[in-house]
């Protein structure tokens, strides 16, 4: 899996500045006590790309990152108010980490992991779950959900320096 998440990275970083915006890399422990707080270890996948560029967007697909720079966008701001501060609120085990622009999130599901490696759920704020199994599960890992969602939708309308594929 390591060798995959580093192709993922890689492949990442070949889009052009100009529709890829990634921040610094973490030099401090603000995962380790993100993780206590929340009382989950995050999946490897995930704590690869965030500690090495903490939060990216590619177009208008963001990744969050954690720490005050990103003020209320931050990983622990959003954990607590989808948890605590909405009507409809997350299961606990849901870690929101990318926005969908109305009001839903892709989310890691960190009770379902294999080998430090979690499932990637799509959660609606305004559908009422009976119970988790409604949530759709709609990737396997953090890094398929890269190479899908950020990747793979990204290179069907644009190349990699930014310009719009000919139809």
């Amino acid at each position: 899996m390591s060798e995959k998440i580093s192709t993922t990275f890689n492949e990442l970083m070949k889009f052009s500045n100009s529709i890829l915006r990634i921040e610094n890399s973490i030099t401090d422990n603000r995962i380790e006590i993100f993780e206590e707080k929340i009382g989950y270890k995050l999946p490897k996948d995930f704590k690869y790309f965030i500690e090495k560029c903490n939060g990216f967007t590619l177009l208008c697909t963001q990744v969050n990152g954690i720490g005050i720079e990103f003020e209320e966008s931050s990983l622990d701001k959003i954990y607590e108010f989808e948890h605590f501060e909405v009507g409809n609120p997350m299961p606990k085990e849901y870690l929101p980490f990318s926005p969908d622009g109305f009001g839903n999130h892709y989310c890691i599901d960190l009770s379902n992991c294999i080998n430090d490696i979690c499932s990637v759920v799509f959660w609606q704020h305004d559908f009422e779950y009976k119970n988790k199994t409604e949530v759709e599960t709609c990737n396997e890992s953090f890094i398929d959900w890269v190479n899908e969602v950020m990747i793979e939708w990204t290179l069907d309308e644009f190349n990699y320096d930014g310009t719009e594929k000919n139809k």
